[in-house]
């Protein structure tokens, strides 16, 4: 969005190893050209516009995204495989902000690796996507025009019943086009900035429930330090996620991680939680789930006291689980959300949500879903509320190669908008239409339209 950079992108929690094979497509799209190859093409294209970007009256926009992308695996064994996948985003009768990354990256190499071992245990090498849990922390940010992809290695282990994967990374950092004469081919990672991790799960330790603890090292350039000048990040992040199921049809889930590390001289001491209930009527007509969930995250309460109070999101997919208007980040934040998911026809998913937001620290800046500042009061004297949204979003599954989607959401500024923008109120609508030409699974139906 303008002024604002918009970071979009969910997807249902996933495991954190994806080993299993993929379910039977239809027969004509398997793309199964040999036994040893298999092709997969996909074209998806979105309009979007907004009001009252940045909270100006007068900031709008409405444009087109549309992003194709050629997946080749080749598999000479059952035990190795190489997977390549090409990727053109492009945006076009975009009039305001930026025309990079993430809505154009013209075309790119965004997938590019060896996987060996099959089953249990498998050591993935290379350009790869990296997700898990709910993607809070991180995700392929798949809504995005370009999404995310990283130079890593990864290795799965599973032995009941326990499943945890290891890694080694740099995220990609990606480069609109190759227009200058001296630019690489394709994107690169590197640049200072690296992730090294653990991710764990098993479903033994509570009744029809999934534990998942993680630990994420990150090291990156260049952050600014509190009492001046720029330094190198050393920071840890620890936690888990547990989620099960209850009686009567309930559900529940939370995340909860803790943060401690060194910029330079900076101290590193962070927090944040996200706590949902939910529960399906399955019986019911249009099989209705309601859920009510807080997320928080801590902000800096002295910015120049040398101690780093802002939770650092990392590389999330934040799109949606802050308000579709992805305006609020995990960063910094009192987050109330209520809402309803609706399957009125086999084809038809249907979901509505209010939110509600607040600053953790008044002191401490609103950040947008893909970490950047919104707004700030440095002497703390805006207000805390910032303000309430609406969403609502369809999904359409045609057929397993057609797929449609669409949203809106409005934001209408709370106190501390309103005294640190001009305090309009933001909207943002979507509608977005994805073809699989052929592929390795069908595509199944996601809540916004997603792939």
């Amino acid at each position: 969005m303008a002024g604002i950079p918009a970071v979009h992108a969910q997807q249902p929690s996933q495991p954190p190893a994806a080993v299993s094979p993929p379910p039977p497509a239809p027969v004509g799209l398997t793309g199964q050209f040999a036994p040893w190859l298999q092709v997969r093409a996909e074209f998806r294209e979105r309009v979007e516009g907004f009001g009252g970007g940045a909270f100006r009256a007068d900031n709008d926009d409405g444009y087109f995204l549309n992003r194709f992308r050629f997946n080749a695996t080749v598999a000479p064994s059952s035990m190795v495989k190489v997977v390549v996948q090409l990727q053109d985003a492009r945006a076009f009768e975009k009039s305001t902000g930026q025309m990079a990354a993430p809505v154009r990256n013209t075309l790119d190499l965004r997938m590019a690796y060896g996987q060996f071992g099959a089953g249990r245990h498998v050591v993935r090498a290379g350009r790869q996507e990296l997700a898990f849990g709910e993607q809070r922390l991180i995700g392929h940010l798949n809504w995005v025009n370009s999404a995310r992809s990283f130079d890593a290695v990864r290795a799965t282990i599973a032995r009941t019943p326990f499943t945890f994967d290891v890694f080694a990374a740099s995220v990609v950092t990606i480069r609109p086009d190759t227009s200058s004469p001296d630019a690489p081919v394709f994107s690169e990672s590197g640049g200072g900035n690296a992730l090294y991790g653990f991710y764990g799960s098993t479903t033994s330790l509570l009744p029809k429930a999934t534990v998942e603890p993680y630990v994420f090292y990150r090291q990156s350039r260049g952050l600014r330090i509190e009492t001046g000048g720029t330094g190198t990040i050393h920071q840890t992040t620890t936690g888990t996620r547990l989620v099960g199921k209850l009686p009567s049809g309930f559900d529940y889930g939370v995340e909860m991680a803790w943060q401690t590390g060194s910029v330079a001289t900076d101290a590193v001491n962070a927090w944040a939680g996200h706590w949902v209930v939910g529960r399906a009527f399955t019986a019911a007509l249009a099989k209705p789930r309601s859920f009510l969930e807080f997320n928080y995250a801590s902000g800096d309460a002295h910015p120049t006291d040398g101690t780093r109070g802002t939770f650092d999101q990392l590389y999330p997919t934040g799109h949606d689980k802050y308000g579709l208007a992805d305006q609020v980040g995990w960063k910094n934040v009192q987050h109330l959300r209520g809402g309803i998911e609706l399957k009125p026809w086999r084809q038809w998913q249907v979901s509505s949500s209010y939110h509600a937001f607040w600053l953790a620290s008044a002191t401490d800046a609103l950040y947008a879903a893909n970490g950047a500042a919104v707004a700030r009061s440095v002497a703390g004297t805006a207000g805390r509320f910032v303000g309430q949204e609406v969403d609502v979003q369809a999904a359409y599954t045609y057929s397993p190669q057609l797929q449609i989607g669409g949203g809106y959401a409005t934001l209408a500024p709370g106190e501390f908008l309103k005294n640190t923008t001009p305090g309009a109120s933001y909207r943002y609508g979507y509608l977005t239409v994805t073809y699989v030409f052929v592929g390795d699974q069908p595509v199944a139906a996601r809540k916004g339209g997603q792939r």
